[in-house]
């Protein structure tokens, strides 16, 4: 059972904590959420390794997008100077969730993925949870869509459930 508005709401609560370096409350009521969404599952086993997944995904590529490239900066880098932000783990993970409710419409549209991510993201750097260098927000948008592209059919390939299982659980 997905509550559509929480995932929105954790979204929110994650960037406008990150924007004003206050990411404490937003994580911890994020993950609750998170949980409370695990535990109501019929497969939670299935539903974790999916999360998982796509967690270390997310460190991995928003890391590279911030250190590697350079390409992206975000505001409070809790915990570590050396990977992306607590607050856009929980993010990901966030995401995962959603993937056979509110998102499963991006099933088999890989190229909408890679406009909607980089989208969030600029919504997230325009309400101050982040930056694009200065002259580097194209590619950083590319980048961020191309994460995206594959991040949204990785996800749905991770999970594997059924269209018709995914969309009866999640009218």
């Amino acid at each position: 059972m997905e509550l559509y508005l929480f995932p929105q709401l954790g979204w929110f609560a994650c960037v406008l904590g990150a924007a004003n370096k206050q990411v404490l409350w937003a994580v911890l009521g994020t993950m609750a959420y998170i949980a409370f969404h695990v535990w109501n599952l019929d497969q939670p086993r299935r539903s974790l390794r999916l999360l998982t997944r796509a967690l270390i995904y997310g460190v991995v590529v928003d890391t590279l997008i911030v250190h590697l490239v350079g390409y992206l900066d975000f505001q409070d880098p809790w915990p570590s100077a050396y990977l992306s932000p607590v607050w856009m783990w929980v993010l990901w993970v966030l995401v995962a969730t959603t993937i056979n409710g509110s998102l499963s419409w991006l099933r088999g549209r890989p190229v909408l993925g890679a406009i909607c991510g980089p989208m969030s993201y600029e919504a997230g750097i325009r309400m101050g949870a982040g930056a694009w260098p200065p002259g580097g927000q194209t590619i950083g948008f590319i980048l961020v869509g191309v994460v995206w592209a594959i991040a949204i059919p990785l996800f749905f390939y991770w999970d594997r459930t059924p269209i018709e299982h995914g969309l009866v659980k999640n009218p």
